[in-house]
């Protein structure tokens, strides 16, 4: 199921053929989180997640993507707004309208990693895990690299 919801000139678009793959690739690449990401890597995981594209116009200013089974499970993934639209309430509005999404709204359980978003996520309803002992992660961290 598709969404287009507006606020004050942007909009939010699940509409996979209006990303601008070169712009996430080019963010991405250099984040934090994903520093030198190849273009194939890039791609493949917005081919098999749910993505929202912000947009002022036509020009993509922001993205996130949700990687779910969309019945109990969602990790919340790659989410920017580009440095010159930020400070707008953005990223809180792209946030916001993906938990409110048709597709998630029987998802028990929401996660994220973030290194300095935390007050962005907390506004959305987001919390420190509960019980973070009994989570546990593989970290391969040479497996994000290009080519």
């Amino acid at each position: 199921m598709q969404i287009e919801p507006e606020q004050d000139g942007y909009a939010i678009s699940t509409d996979p053929a209006r990303l601008d793959v070169d712009l996430i690739h080019g963010f991405l690449t250099q984040s934090y989180w994903s520093r030198g990401i190849g273009r194939a890597q890039v791609e493949r995981g917005i081919a098999n997640s749910l993505c929202f594209g912000l947009y002022s116009q036509d020009q993509q200013v922001g993205f996130a993507r949700v990687i779910t089974d969309r019945a109990s499970f969602a990790y919340l993934a790659d989410v920017f707004v580009v440095p010159e639209r930020r400070r707008l309430g953005l990223a809180s509005w792209l946030v916001a309208t993906i938990l409110e999404h048709p597709e998630l709204d029987s998802v028990r359980r929401f996660v994220l990693v973030t290194r300095d978003a935390h007050a962005i996520y907390r506004r959305c309803g987001f919390a420190d895990l509960k019980e973070p002992g009994r989570y546990m992660e593989i970290h391969r961290a040479g497996a994000v690299q290009a080519p």
